[in-house]
C-alpha cells in the first residue's frame, strides 16, 4: 500500500542543521558571481573574448556619455551627475550581477521622478542642493534595495503585472516627451507640472520659438532616419547590415558631436551670450565625491517619491535581465540582481550619482554587440572616465535642444504600440483597463500616483482572481463500451483484443477485470462540445473539480459553490413532518413532496479533483469540515468523501489528519479493492509468453493493493505474438485517496454492488 510520512519537526531540523555548512557555503559564494564564471573565461580564445567585451564595453559608453547628460538635465541636476551614476553602476556590475548583457546607470523615468522630488525638497529647503538630495536618495534607495537582495525576497516583483508596468512605463514615456518638447522649441515653461499642463503651456508660449526649434527637430528628424533607414536599408542590402547596426547604435552620440561643432562655430565668439541654450560648464573629474548621509528632512519630503523610485528600479532591472536572460539562453538571479543595483547605488552616493538602474536600450546594444560576460561594463565606465577627465571642455557647446530630441528619441518607444494593447484587450479586458488608467493618471496628475494606481489595481485584481476561483461540476463521456475493438479494425494494426479471439484474453480480463467497466473522461459539464455526449453519474455522486488552492481569502466562496452545485444535482434526504420541528430554512411538508417528485437522487457521495490544490491552509481545513457537516445534515446520513489527484504531500497530510482519508471512519474499508497477499500464487501463464510473465511477475507487489481500473492491456500487431504487458498502479493506504476522478467513481460504484449483495432487498444502484 502506498503511504507517505511527512517529516516531523525533529528531522526537519536535523536536515536543516545538516545542510547549513553548505547552504550557507553557497550564499556567500552567490554574493560574488564572479567567481563563479571567471574562472570559466575561454582562455584558449582570450583575446578573442576580452576584444568582443571591449568592443560591446565601449560601444555602450559612447551611448551611455550623451544618455548620461541628458537624463541628468531631467533629474534637475547638472550633467556630470549623470556621467557619475553612469561610471559608478557600470563598473561595479561586473563583480556582482548575474546577467552578461546588463548595463546600469541613469534611465528616463526614475530620473523623473528623482527631478520631482529635487523639486519638492527644495522648494521647501532652499538650503538643501540638488545634488545632495540626489546623494541622499540614491543612499537609502540603495540600502532598500540590498536588504531585499540580502534576505532574498525578489518575489516580490513578481506580484507586478506586466499591464500595469506597461500602463506607467508609457505614461512615463508620454510625461517625459511632453516635458522636453518647450526644451526642443528653446521656450522656457514650468516642466515640473502636468502634461497637460505643459502642453497647454507650450502652444501658449509657442510664439516665443527660438534657433533652439532648428537643431532639435533637425536632430530629432536625423535620429529617426538613421533609425528607420537603417532598417530598411540593411534588409535589402545584407552586406551593409553590420555596418548599419552600429551607425544605428552611435546614432545619439553622432548628433550630438554634429549638433556640438555647429553650436561651437555659431558660440564660439559669443560665450557670455549665446545664440542657442547650451549646457555650459562641465567640472572635469569626479567633482563631488564625498561622504553621502541620510538627511532625514530630504527623506520625509521625498516619501512620496521614494516607493516609487525602489519599485521601479527593481522591476526595470529585474524584467529586463531576465528577457535578455532567455533571449540568450541563461538564467538570471533576481535576488543576486536587486542586491547588484543596491550595492551600486550605495557607493554611487558617494560619488555624487543620483538612483540608478538597468536600462532597455542600452542592455539591448550590449547585447547586440556581442558582450559574452559581464567584463564589458568595464569598459564601458573606462569610456566614462575619459570622457570626464578629457571631453568636459567640449561639453561646453553641447545644445539642450539637441539632448531634448535624444530623450524623446530614447523613451518614445517604451510606448505600447497599438498591437500590444490589441492583445491585451482580446486576453484580458480588466488588464486593458488597468492599462489605460495608468496612463491617463500618469498623464494628467504625476508618474508616481500613475505607478501606484497600476500597481494597485493590478494586486486588487490578482486578489479578486485568487477570491473567485473556478469550482467546475464533472460530467463523464465514455471513451468506449463494453465491446471490446479487434485489432483488425483499427488500420494501423493496434487495438484491443476481441472477447472470443483466444483463451488467453478471456483468460486475462476474468482475473484482471479488464472488461468490467466502459473508460469514462471527466470534463465539465457546461461544456458545448460534450452536451450530447454525457453520460449520468451513479445516482446520488457529485464530482467537483477545483481550479486553485483553498485559502483563506477564497475558502467561503469555495465553500458556497460546492454547497450550490451539490444541492442543485441532488435533493435533500432530511424530511420534517413536525411542523413545530421546521427551521425556517427548511421547507415546508407541501414543499418537501414536491422537492421529492423532481427526479433527483439523494446525495451519496462527493468527489472533489485536488489536481489543481497544492496549497491548504487552516480556514480551509475549517470550512471543509463545515461542508461535510452541512451535507451530513442536508442528506440525513453520513455523506462519503472521495479525493483524486491529490498532488502535493503536505495537502494529503493535512487532509489525513482533519480525518478525511477514511470513509465511514473505517480506514480499513476496501470500497471494493482486491488485496494481492504474500500467500497469492504468480499469476498464472494463460498462453503467454514466458518474456511477458517475467515483465507481470516483476511488477508485482505482494503487499500492493490495487483497483480493477488500473490493470491495463496492450497488444502487439496481429501478425506477432499477443504480448499482454499488465501494469499495476499502487492505490493509497487510504481509501478515500485516488489516482483519478475515474477510479473514485468507479470504487463507490464497486462499494454500492457489494452493499447491495449483502442486503438484496435495498435500494437498487445504478451498475457504473
Amino acid at each position: 500500500m502506498q503511504d507517505y510520512s511527512p517529516l516531523t519537526y525533529k528531522q526537519c531540523i536535523k536536515k536543516e542543521i545538516h545542510t547549513f555548512p553548505i547552504t550557507l557555503k553557497n550564499y556567500i559564494f552567490g554574493l560574488l558571481p564572479i567567481f563563479q564564471w571567471i574562472h570559466r573565461y575561454n582562455f584558449s580564445c582570450f583575446t578573442d573574448w576580452l576584444l568582443q567585451d571591449a568592443i560591446a564595453g565601449i560601444t555602450v559608453g559612447m551611448l551611455i556619455v550623451p544618455q548620461g547628460i541628458a537624463y541628468a538635465k531631467i533629474a534637475n541636476l547638472d550633467p556630470q551627475y549623470g556621467l557619475y551614476t553612469s561610471f559608478v553602476g557600470v563598473t561595479l556590475y561586473c563583480f556582482f550581477g548575474t546577467s552578461k548583457d546588463i548595463s546600469i546607470g541613469p534611465i528616463t523615468v526614475v530620473s523623473l521622478l528623482v527631478g520631482q522630488a529635487i523639486s519638492k525638497v527644495t522648494e521647501q529647503h532652499p538650503d538643501i542642493s540638488g545634488p545632495e538630495i540626489a546623494a541622499c536618495l540614491s543612499l537609502f534607495a540603495g540600502m532598500v534595495t540590498l536588504v531585499i537582495g540580502l534576505i532574498r525576497v525578489g518575489i516580490l516583483v513578481d506580484f507586478i503585472s506586466e499591464p500595469a508596468i506597461a500602463g506607467y512605463m508609457t505614461g512615463s514615456a508620454i510625461t517625459i516627451s511632453l516635458g522636453q518638447l518647450p526644451k526642443v522649441f528653446g521656450i522656457h515653461v514650468d516642466t515640473h507640472q502636468a502634461p497637460y499642463l505643459i502642453v497647454y503651456s507650450f502652444f501658449k508660449h509657442l510664439n516665443e520659438t527660438k534657433l533652439d526649434a532648428a537643431f532639435g527637430l533637425t536632430a530629432l528628424v536625423v535620429l529617426y532616419a538613421i533609425k528607420l533607414g537603417g532598417i530598411r536599408l540593411s534588409n535589402r542590402v545584407p552586406a551593409l547590415k553590420k555596418a548599419l547596426f552600429f551607425l544605428g547604435i552611435m546614432r545619439s552620440g553622432l548628433v550630438v558631436i554634429i549638433g556640438t561643432l555647429i553650436s561651437y562655430f555659431i558660440n564660439v565668439h559669443r560665450k557670455s551670450n549665446p545664440v542657442i541654450s547650451i549646457i555650459e560648464q562641465v567640472p572635469a573629474g569626479f567633482d563631488a565625491m564625498g561622504a553621502a548621509s541620510l538627511n532625514m528632512t530630504v527623506l520625509k519630503e521625498a516619501s512620496g517619491v521614494l516607493p516609487s523610485i525602489i519599485l521601479i528600479m527593481i522591476l526595470e532591472h529585474v524584467s529586463v535581465a531576465k528577457s535578455f536572460g532567455r533571449m540568450s539562453n541563461y538564467v538570471i538571479d533576481p535576488n543576486q540582481e536587486i542586491l547588484a543595483i543596491g550595492i551600486s547605488n550605495i557607493v554611487g552616493s558617494f560619488f555624487g550619482a543620483y538612483p540608478c538602474t538597468g536600462a532597455f536600450s542600452r542592455t539591448a546594444v550590449m547585447a547586440r554587440s556581442g558582450a559574452k560576460t559581464p567584463m564589458a561594463g568595464v569598459f564601458s565606465g573606462a569610456v566614462v572616465v575619459l570622457a570626464l577627465y578629457v571631453l568636459t571642455p567640449a561639453f561646453y557647446y553641447i545644445p539642450e535642444s539637441v539632448l531634448g530630441s535624444v530623450v524623446i528619441h530614447a523613451v518614445i518607444d517604451l510606448v505600447s504600440g497599438p498591437k500590444f494593447m490589441k492583445e491585451l484587450w482580446r486576453s484580458s479586458i480588466l488588464e486593458f483597463f488597468i492599462f489605460v488608467i495608468a496612463v491617463v493618471v500618469t498623464c494628467f496628475i504625476d508618474v508616481e500616483t500613475g505607478i501606484y494606481a497600476s500597481v494597485g489595481l493590478s494586486l486588487l485584481l490578482m486578489l479578486l482572481r485568487l477570491a473567485r476561483p473556478t469550482v467546475s461540476s464533472l460530467g463523464r463521456v465514455k471513451l468506449n463500451s463494453k465491446r471490446a475493438y479487434s485489432s483488425s479494425s483499427n488500420s494501423s494494426g493496434h487495438g484491443y483484443l476481441e472477447r472470443s479471439t483466444t483463451s488467453t484474453t478471456d483468460a486475462l480480463k476474468d482475473i484482471y477485470s479488464i472488461d468490467k467497466q466502459d473508460r469514462y473522461i471527466y470534463v465539465e459539464e457546461t461544456d458545448s462540445h460534450y452536451t450530447r455526449l454525457m453520460d449520468p453519474l451513479p445516482p446520488g455522486v457529485v464530482v467537483i473539480r477545483l481550479s486553485s488552492s483553498i485559502l483563506y481569502p477564497n475558502a467561503n466562496y469555495v465553500s458556497e459553490r460546492i454547497t450550490d452545485i451539490v444541492r442543485s444535482r441532488t435533493q435533500t434526504g432530511a424530511s420534517s413532518t413536525n411542523q413545530e420541528d421546521r427551521t425556517w430554512n427548511h421547507p415546508s411538508s407541501k414543499e418537501d413532496l414536491l422537492h421529492r417528485l423532481v427526479t433527483k437522487p439523494y446525495l451519496d457521495s462527493i468527489v472533489l479533483d485536488f489536481s489543481a490544490v497544492d496549497k491548504l491552509d487552516a480556514t480551509a481545513i475549517h470550512i471543509l469540515h463545515s461542508i461535510q457537516q452541512a451535507m451530513d445534515q442536508y442528506a440525513a446520513k453520513t455523506v462519503e468523501w472521495h479525493f483524486c489527484h491529490i498532488n502535493s504531500i503536505q495537502v494529503r497530510q493535512l487532509l489525513i489528519q482533519a480525518g478525511f482519508g477514511t470513509i465511514g471512519g473505517a480506514e480499513s474499508q476496501s470500497s471494493g479493492l482486491k488485496i494481492l497477499n504474500k500467500t497469492d500464487e504468480e499469476v498464472p501463464n494463460y498462453g503467454i509468453s514466458d518474456r511477458s510473465m517475467q515483465t507481470i511477475n516483476s511488477l508485482r507487489d505482494p503487499m500492493i493493493t490495487m483497483d480493477d481500473n488500473f490493470y491495463s492491456c496492450y497488444t502487439a500487431p496481429k501478425d506477432c505474438e499477443y504480448q499482454s504487458i499488465v501494469t499495476l498502479l499502487p492505490s493509497d493506504k487510504y481509501p478515500a485517496f485516488h489516482w483519478d476522478v475515474e477510479a473514485a467513481v468507479y470504487s463507490i460504484s464497486q462499494s454500492r454492488q457489494s452493499e447491495e449483495v449483502k442486503r438484496p432487498s435495498s435500494i437498487t444502484v445504478t451498475t457504473y
